[in-house]
């Protein structure tokens, strides 16, 4: 059954990007170095924090699917997004997105003080990415990085639980290893035709995303194996056998290049992981039930 046209237009499907707000809260319960709320206030509060960050998030959807309508209408595919196609008007797309922005910011003082800060903050860089930012060659990446990160301070904040300094790194290379190949994969779909779309994809080059993303790829792979044999994790969970989880990284890091050289879906990261290739999804499964194993068992 089809989603009506103002529920694709907020992309809900999107919303799998916001599990980074949970990470916290997962990995804190299963510290074992401090006192677990037996209330599952952290739990609540952390589901609060991961609802602001997906209306937030479907706020400036709707914002930048505002903005680039007339781009969108050219693009091969995003032509058949609700406001491209004109299933959804611009005014109905405006209304929505204030609505999901109060959402968000009362979801977000529910969780903490600092929650809604941080959400209203990422909000305004968003906004601002719509706006200017996502012209600005390298810049527009950063802001993408940066909003990951924002999510995953964010949980910390709602479970009020620390956050190691390899996963916060490991999430920065990671969101800019994404970026990227979603920048080489519309350099691939579009070719010379790229800059009537954005006019910054024309100063990315093939070779140059081919070096980064490569690089990226090693520093995510260096930080979360440093993060599995760090003393403080071996501490928290009480165990060295969180390094066994590292091949499953690897592997699916490796998959999704193969996936953006291949031209098949690479571009998008949530198409790849809700079915758009299968063993990039087994390979994830395996990933949390190794984790989950480690951490808890």
């Amino acid at each position: 059954m089809r989603l009506p046209a103002i529920l694709r237009a907020i992309r809900p499907q999107q919303w799998v990007k916001n599990v980074f707000v949970l990470a916290a809260v997962a990995f804190a319960r299963a510290d074992t170095s401090v006192p677990h709320d037996p209330e599952f206030g952290d739990v609540l509060r952390s589901l609060y924090a991961f609802a602001a960050f997906c209306l937030g998030a479907s706020a400036i959807y709707l914002v930048n699917d505002v903005l680039d309508v007339e781009s969108d209408r050219a693009h091969p595919t995003k032509r058949h997004r609700p406001i491209a196609s004109g299933e959804v008007g611009v005014q109905l797309a405006l209304v929505t997105s204030v609505l999901c922005v109060a959402g968000a910011l009362s979801l977000a003082w529910l969780a903490d003080p600092i929650v809604f800060a941080i959400t209203g903050g990422y909000i305004l860089l968003n906004f601002s990415y719509s706006v200017r930012l996502k012209h600005i060659v390298l810049v527009d990446v950063f802001c993408i990085a940066t909003g990951f990160m924002l999510r995953v301070q964010a949980g910390a904040f709602a479970a009020h639980a620390e956050v190691s300094h390899w996963l916060v790194l490991c999430t920065l290379f990671l969101a800019l290893f994404l970026a990227l190949c979603k920048r080489k994969a519309e350099i691939d779909l579009l070719g010379d035709e790229r800059g009537s779309h954005r006019a910054n994809l024309m100063q990315y080059t093939s070779g140059f995303l081919d070096q980064m993303v490569t690089a990226l790829a090693a520093c995510t792979i260096v930080c979360y194996t440093m993060y599995t044999v760090s003393e403080e994790t071996v501490a928290k969970f009480g165990s060295r056998n969180l390094i066994y989880t590292v091949p499953f990284v690897v592997f699916g890091l490796a998959r999704y290049l193969l996936l953006v050289s291949q031209q098949k879906g690479g571009g998008s990261p949530t198409r790849v992981l809700l079915g758009g290739d299968s063993i990039f999804v087994v390979n994830a499964l395996l990933w949390v039930a190794a984790t989950g194993f480690v951490v808890y068992g």
